[in-house]
């Protein structure tokens, strides 16, 4: 019996991972929470409409959870292998101070998004412990083009590259494609 059990348990455990993963991994994986959760349908969306616009390379994947939480947000950005976040403002800022956002500059007009503009600690070898540069960091979505024409509410919700994020240089390429107005 105790060897039925633990035959069923290995299965299960099998049956779960085979599961996760579903195929190859996404080149620019988008992680998207907002203050009352996102439906399944809108990352479907999202996604869809950024492959047409992307193409084919790099491959694209939104993931969005139903309901908020900081602790999943914080595993999301330490861990989560995400090429892009897309989170509420409040949370954008807040986490922010901590460090560890790629600046926007090079993808985007800074004068186009006032709002994802923040002071924010560097982290560099020849820096002075504690300072900090002014940068775009982040694209607020209300007004851009990939939501507008989507007719998708990205009132307070901001989109940023983590500094652990893989890919980077096709990672600038979908965020610039975000960041069009």
């Amino acid at each position: 019996m105790k060897r039925n059990f633990t035959l069923i348990i290995m299965l299960l455990s099998l049956f779960a991972l085979a599961g996760c993963g579903g195929g190859p991994k996404a080149d620019v994986p988008i992680f998207m929470m907002a203050q009352n959760g996102v439906p399944n349908e809108i990352a479907d969306k999202l996604q869809a409409d950024l492959k047409t616009k992307v193409g084919e390379a790099p491959t694209v994947s939104v993931l969005t959870t139903p309901i908020f939480s900081m602790e999943k947000l914080i595993v999301e950005i330490a861990a989560g292998d995400n090429g892009i976040l897309i989170v509420p403002m409040e949370q954008f800022k807040a986490i922010g101070q901590q460090g560890g956002y790629v600046s926007l500059d090079a993808v985007a007009k800074v004068e186009d998004f006032p709002e994802g503009v923040l002071e924010l600690p560097v982290d560099s070898k020849d820096s002075k412990e504690g300072k900090k540069e002014k940068h775009l960091y982040g694209i607020p979505l209300e007004h851009t083009k990939w939501f507008t024409d989507l007719k998708v509410n990205g009132k307070d919700l901001v989109a940023f590259v983590p500094a652990n994020a893989k890919n980077q240089d096709k990672v600038m390429q979908v965020i610039k494609v975000i960041a069009q107005k």
